[in-house]
């Protein structure tokens, strides 16, 4: 029996909470003026998927029912936004992405966030991507 068969539905609804307008727990303030926008999260899937976010959220008031905020002004929301869906659902970069950069700032943001999963994938498409670059 493979156990890994109910892996993309839980994937799936794990990145369906990042569109819900409930029970999330934390807002993230992404980005700075004029280019700012805010994410809506969850404390405990941030907390276990990235030890940058375990350290934030430790040393914030966690009051039963409070909503927590965090602001990142020196990421662009548009790499946020794919930090979240690797941290929620394992879901990295479509095909639309074909820009260096956009792997290279997913590459530091990453590291920001001590993701070391996704510095090594991110590592390995800039590799196999670019090459020729290099």
């Amino acid at each position: 029996m493979d156990d890994n068969k109910f892996l993309p539905k839980l994937s799936q609804n794990l990145l369906e909470l990042l569109d819900d307008d409930e029970f999330y727990d934390v807002t993230i303030e992404v980005g700075s003026d004029p280019y700012v926008k805010i994410f809506r999260a969850h404390m405990n899937i941030l907390n276990y998927r990235s030890p940058y976010f375990r350290k934030i959220l430790s040393d914030k008031n966690k009051s039963h029912g409070t909503l927590t905020h965090i602001k990142l002004s020196d990421v662009l929301p548009e790499i946020f936004q794919i930090i979240l869906r690797y941290i929620y659902g394992g879901k990295l970069f479509s095909d639309e992405y074909t820009n260096f950069s956009v792997f290279f700032k997913t590459l530091v943001a990453a590291s920001e966030f001590d993701l070391q999963e996704l510095i090594r994938y991110s590592i390995q498409i800039i590799f196999l991507r670019f090459r020729k670059i290099f």
